[in-house]
């Protein structure tokens, strides 16, 4: 279990922190994390891009001239791709990119992302991050005194701190989110993570109960294992009872040749009865 220094704004160490395992200390997927950043990405193209085909531009759909006889090329139309102002030929049209990924694929991206930053000593915990008022030369002191003035810095706090959200919102290099919008890609374009004491019980909370698997040893037998933890053991299936066709085929043993044959000959004699009298009458 990791265990990390807890500081306030003037950089000094106030006491210790353990962090879950299940979200601070799980091992590197680079292609995990991969994966997540291009969801990410393509997630956010506009994909308005377009060009006009040659449906879609002006001019006349008149014949310009004869097809023989002229010495000059023949041609169709005033909109074809080979004049000048004519349309574009397999050029981008407007598109969705965005796919979805699986939550557990999601949550496990994040989950590596931050266990590697934590290995790399550049996660700081901070106790509370509390302004009076807001105010950007407070702001950019404090970053200073914490040592992270040259770096680019990702803060993690509670959605209600409003005063931390004005003060850091004109600083390039850094930037403020919560931890229910903390994405892989401001995880990743930041050198430094900067977190409350607050914001890690709630990642602990986001990550580790909603993305841990139940070991073979914790689950129970027969339970569904989701990314929401372990749940209730599935209903069993009902069994059909066996007495049934036993008891048939033993009343099947034990019943007389002669009258099973006579029990197959009575529907024949009744069908031929029948036609019998059909053919009387």
């Amino acid at each position: 279990m990791p265990t990390v220094k807890v500081r306030n704004l003037r950089n000094e160490e106030v006491g210790d922190l353990e962090l879950a395992d299940a979200v601070f200390g799980v091992p590197l997927n680079q292609a995990l994390i991969h994966a997540a950043v291009r969801n990410f990405m393509a997630n956010a193209r506009q994909g308005t891009v377009g060009t006009k085909t040659r449906g879609d531009v002006s001019g006349a759909g008149r014949k310009l001239w004869r097809q023989k006889g002229t010495g000059r090329a023949r041609i169709a139309s005033l909109r074809s791709p080979l004049w000048k102002g004519g349309g574009n030929v397999h050029g981008p049209q407007p598109r969705d990119w965005s796919y979805n990924m699986p939550r557990k694929m999601r949550r496990g991206a994040l989950r590596s992302a931050l266990s590697e930053r934590v290995r790399e000593g550049n996660v700081i915990v901070v106790d509370a991050w509390k302004l009076e008022q807001p105010k950007t030369k407070e702001f950019v002191a404090q970053l200073g005194k914490l040592g992270l003035g040259d770096r680019k810095t990702l803060i993690v706090d509670s959605r209600e701190n409003e005063t931390l959200l004005l003060s850091a919102r004109n600083v390039q290099r850094t930037k403020v989110v919560s931890s229910f919008a903390l994405n892989i890609y401001d995880l990743l374009y930041h050198e430094a993570l900067v977190i409350s004491r607050a914001a890690v019980n709630e990642l602990e909370g986001l990550l580790g109960a909603g993305g841990a698997v139940a070991s073979d040893d914790e689950a129970a037998p027969g339970a569904r294992v989701s990314d929401e933890g372990t749940e209730a053991p599935a209903p069993a299936a009902k069994k059909k009872s066996a007495a049934k066709p036993v008891a048939k085929k033993a009343a099947k043993k034990a019943a007389p040749k002669a009258e099973r044959r006579a029990a197959k000959k009575a529907p024949a004699r009744k069908a031929t009865g029948k036609k019998k009298e059909k053919g009387k009458k």
